[in-house]
C-alpha cells in the first residue's frame, strides 16, 4: 500500500521538540473520480486536505507495540480534492510513541521511542482512468507548530503567538519551511488491522462553578474546550481532577501520583491577543470530573469534551430500582471512559492496559457493546507482547513492564477468556482462530510453572476489603488453569484440532485441585472468594453445587450481607449465587448501604466505579475503574435473565430472577429484548429459545412471546 512512500520526520527534530507540522502542495489538472488516503502518523495526528480535516476521528493511530505492529488508517478523501492547487497537511503529536517524561512503567525508554513521524500515500484515480499518487518523501515541508509540549499523562502546552495562519491550506507559501527528512520506521509491520475510531462523543456544560473550579457532574475522559479573550502573552492554565478538597479547590494527588504533581494532567495556553480564541488540547486526554481554569485572560465559556472509542451499543438495561440503574450507567461510563486504543484501568493516573481489569470486565462489555473489532485489535497487542516462553505481561501494550510482576493466570485470563467470550456472545470464531497459536504457547508456559498441576504465581484476589483473609493465589491460579484447559478443549474442537490433550489436562488439574483444596466436597479454605471460585470455575462435582451455593449465601449473611472479596471473588460471586437461586442474597450484598458495597459508592456521590471498596484507605485511589464490573453482567444475565444457549445467541434462555421489590425490568442485547413485571414476562427474540419461569420451562420460536405468571400460561 505504501510502494512509493517514505517515513518522514522534521529535519533536526529532537524528542522534546515542539509538535511538527508537515505539508505538501500539489496541483490537479484533471477531474477526480476517487481518492484514497493511506496514512500512519506517529504517535498521533491531525490530517487536513485543503484546510479541512479528513476525518472526525481524534487521537488517530491506535497505540501498539510499535516495533512489532504499526496500524495505518484509510480515508476516502474524494470530496476534499479540487481541480488546481491542493495541499495535504499534518500535525503530529507524541502519544505513546514518544513519551519523554519518566514514569513508573519505563515508557520513556521504550525501544521504539523517537521523534514524531509519518508515512502516507494519496492514491488518486481520475475520471479518464489514469492514476496518480502523492507520497510522503523529502520534498515535503516541515515546521514547528504552536504545540510546544505534549505528553500523555501531562498535557498540551500551546502558544498561540506561534500560530501560522493558513498553514494547512493550498494557498499558503511554505518556501520558508525546511524540507522533511527521510527517517527509519518504528520497526513494526505496517498493517490495516481494523480499529474502533476515537471521537468527541459529547460536549458537556458544567453543572456548577465555584471560583475557578468547574464541576461537570460526572467522571469523564477527554479534554476541555475553553474560549478566551486576552492580550498577547496572557496565559491560561487548565488542571484536571476527579475530586475536590474544598468547594473551590481541586485535589490532583490521586491522578498525578505517577507524574510531576504540579504539571501532571495540566494544559497550558498562551494567547495571541486581539480576538476571541478557543483552546482544545487534542493531542492528549485526561480523566476528570472537575477542572480548575485560571489565567490572565478573560474566560468567555467553558465546556468539557467527552472523548473515547466509539463502541457500537448493542444493549441497555433499566428497572424500577434506582441503585441498579445507577450501577448500570456508572459502569458503562467507567467502561467507555477507559476505552481508547485498548481497555485501560483508569483514564488518568496510569492509563495502562491491565489485562486482568479487561478480562474481569469483558462479559459486561460484550452484553453492552459490539466489541469484536476493539478486542481483536487489542488481542493482537497481546500476541505481540508474548515472549518466546509463552509468558505475557500484566499490562498490554507494554514497553517491557509486567512480566516479572503484575501478571499470573488470573490477569493473563484475557488471552483465553476474551477470544472465547467473543465466540460465546457473537458466534464468531475469528478471535479464537487469530489467537490459537498464542493460546497454545501460553498453556505451555503454564505447564512449565505448574507443580503437580498446581499453579501459584502472580496477582491474587486483588483489592479485597480491609481486614479480610486473602484467598491463596494457588486456589485462584489453579482454578483458572482448569478453566483454560476446558476452554482450550472446546476451542480445539471448534477449529478442527485434537481436543484430547486439553481434556486430559483438565481432568488432571481438577483431581489435583480437589485433593489439595477440598475435603468431603467442601473447600478447606473457607472464604467467600474460595467457595465462589470453585463454583464459578466448575470444580465441584455435580451433587455438590447446591450445598456449596447455600454455604456461600450463609458466608455472606454472616458478614451482614457484605462482600469480602477482591476483584476475582467479585467476578465469581454473582453467578455462584444466582445460578443456584440466591439472586436475592446477591442483591442484598449489592444494596448494603455501608462499605464494602456498590451502594456505598453510590452514596458517596460517585458517577463511575471505584478502584477499591473503601476509597478512604489510600489517597491516590482512583474513582474510575471498571474491574469490579461483574454486576453489569448480572443485570443482563440474571435480573433480566438473558443467557445464550448457543454461541452468538443462536438460541437463548430467558430466566429472570424475580426480585420481589422490582416492579419492572427492561433489557435488550444482541437483538433480544425482555420486559417483565411481577405478573408478566414479554420476550421479543429473533431466535428460538426457552423461557424458564416459576419452576417451569417453555420452548418458543422466534418472534414475540408473553407469559402470564398468574395464569401460568405462555402466549406465542
Amino acid at each position: 500500500m505504501f510502494e512509493k512512500a517514505k517515513w518522514i520526520c522534521k529535519r533536526g527534530a529532537k524528542r522534546e521538540s515542539p509538535a511538527p507540522y508537515f505539508r505538501k502542495g500539489f496541483s490537479l489538472e484533471k477531474a477526480v473520480q476517487s481518492a484514497k488516503l493511506y496514512i500512519c502518523g506517529l504517535g498521533t495526528g491531525e490530517y487536513y486536505l485543503n484546510g479541512v480535516p479528513v476525518t472526525d476521528e481524534v487521537l488517530i493511530t491506535p497505540i501498539t507495540k510499535y516495533d512489532s505492529t504499526v496500524i495505518y488508517s484509510t480515508f476516502d478523501v474524494t470530496r476534499l480534492l479540487r481541480k488546481g492547487k491542493n495541499a495535504f497537511a499534518l500535525l503530529l503529536g507524541n502519544s505513546w510513541y514518544n513519551i519523554t517524561q519518566t514514569d513508573e512503567w519505563n515508557y520513556k525508554y521504550s525501544p521504539w521511542c523517537d521523534v514524531p513521524k509519518a508515512i502516507c500515500q494519496l492514491n488518486i484515480t481520475y475520471q479518464d482512468g489514469s492514476t496518480e499518487s502523492i507520497c510522503s518523501d523529502k520534498s515535503w515541508k516541515a515546521a514547528d507548530s504552536p504545540v510546544v509540549f505534549n505528553e500523555v499523562r501531562y498535557g498540551v502546552h500551546y502558544d498561540a503567538r506561534l500560530e501560522i495562519k493558513g498553514w494547512n491550506t493550498a494557498d499558503y507559501d511554505d518556501s520558508g519551511w525546511c524540507n522533511a527528512e527521510i527517517c527509519h520506521s518504528p520497526g513494526g509491520k505496517l498493517t490495516d488491522i481494523p480499529y474502533v475510531p476515537i471521537r468527541i462523543m459529547r460536549r458537556i456544560a458544567p453543572v456548577s462553578v465555584d471560583g475557578n473550579v468547574y464541576d461537570f457532574g460526572e467522571n469523564l475522559s477527554g479534554w476541555m474546550s475553553v474560549r478566551v479573550k486576552g492580550n498577547s502573552g496572557d496565559q491560561l492554565t487548565i488542571r484536571y481532577a476527579e475530586r475536590i478538597s474544598a468547594p473551590d479547590q481541586i485535589d490532583q494527588y490521586s491522578i498525578n501520583f505517577f507524574t510531576d504533581p504540579n504539571e501532571g494532567h495540566c494544559d497550558r495556553y498562551i494567547c495571541k491577543g486581539g480576538e476571541e480564541e478557543c483552546f482544545e488540547p487534542r493531542l492528549t486526554y485526561h480523566g476528570f470530573r472537575y477542572a480548575e481554569v485560571s489565567g490572565d485572560c478573560e474566560i468567555l465559556s467553558v465546556d468539557a469534551c467527552l472523548v473515547h472509542a466509539d463502541l457500537p451499543v448493542i444493549g441497555d438495561f433499566a428497572c424500577s430500582d434506582e441503585l441498579l440503574n445507577w450501577a448500570h450507567q456508572a459502569l458503562r461510563r467507567s467502561t467507555l471512559t477507559n476505552y481508547f486504543s485498548f481497555p485501560t484501568d483508569c483514564p488518568h493516573r496510569e492509563q495502562n492496559g491491565w489485562t486482568g481489569d479487561a478480562s474481569l470486565s469483558s462479559d459486561q462489555c460484550l452484553y453492552n457493546y459490539d466489541m469484536k473489532i476493539a478486542y481483536k485489535k487489542w488481542l493482537n497487542d497481546i500476541k505481540d507482547a508474548q515472549r518466546p516462553s509463552g509468558e505475557i505481561p500484566g499490562a498490554v501494550p507494554t514497553s517491557g513492564f509486567g512480566y516479572n510482576w503484575g501478571n499470573g493466570p488470573a490477569w493473563d485470563s484475557a488471552l483465553i477468556m476474551i477470544p472465547y467470550g467473543i465466540y460465546r456472545y457473537t458466534g464468531s470464531k475469528s478471535a479464537v482462530a487469530q489467537m490459537w497459536e498464542t493460546m497454545k504457547k501460553y498453556m505451555g508456559f503454564l505447564e512449565s510453572m505448574a507443580d503437580n498441576y498446581i499453579i501459584s504465581f502472580g496477582l491474587d484476589d486483588w483489592l479485597r476489603p480491609e481486614n479480610t483473609v486473602a484467598c491463596p493465589v494457588e486456589i485462584t491460579d489453579t482454578a483458572y488453569y482448569y478453566r483454560f484447559a476446558c476452554i482450550m478443549a472446546e476451542c480445539a474442537s471448534l477449529l478442527g484440532e485434537t481436543e484430547q490433550e486439553f481434556l486430559s489436562l483438565s481432568e488432571n488439574i481438577k483431581v489435583a485441585f480437589r485433593k489439595k483444596f477440598m475435603k468431603d466436597g467442601k473447600m478447606i479454605f473457607d472464604t467467600q472468594t474460595s467457595v465462589a471460585c470453585a463454583i464459578y470455575q466448575k470444580l465441584y462435582n455435580d451433587a455438590e453445587y447446591d450445598e456449596a451455593a447455600a454455604h456461600l449465601a450463609d458466608l455472606i449473611r454472616k458478614k451482614d450481607y457484605h462482600i469480602d472479596c477482591g476483584v476475582l471473588g467479585n467476578k465469581y460471586i454473582f453467578d455462584a449465587l444466582s445460578d443456584y437461586g440466591y439472586a436475592d442474597v446477591a442483591y442484598k450484598m449489592v444494596s448494603n448501604p455501608t462499605c464494602p458495597s456498590i451502594a456505598h459508592w453510590k452514596n458517596l456521590g460517585l458517577s463511575t466505579f471505584g478502584e477499591m471498596w473503601d476509597l478512604s484507605l489510600i489517597r491516590h485511589v482512583s474513582y474510575n475503574h471498571h474491574m469490579f464490573g461483574e454486576i453489569g453482567t448480572w443485570l443482563y444475565k440474571h435480573i433480566a435473565g438473558i443467557k445464550p444457549l448457543a454461541p452468538g445467541f443462536a438460541e437463548v434462555l430467558i430466566e429472570p430472577a424475580f426480585l420481589p421489590h422490582l416492579s419492572f425490568v427492561r433489557a435488550h442485547t444482541a437483538g433480544i429484548s425482555v420486559e417483565w413485571d411481577q405478573n408478566t414476562v414479554k420476550v421479543v427474540s429473533p431466535v428460538p429459545g426457552k423461557l424458564s419461569v416459576d419452576g417451569k420451562v417453555y420452548g418458543f420460536d422466534a418472534g414475540t412471546v408473553t407469559y402470564d405468571r398468574k395464569k401460568g400460561k405462555l402466549d406465542k
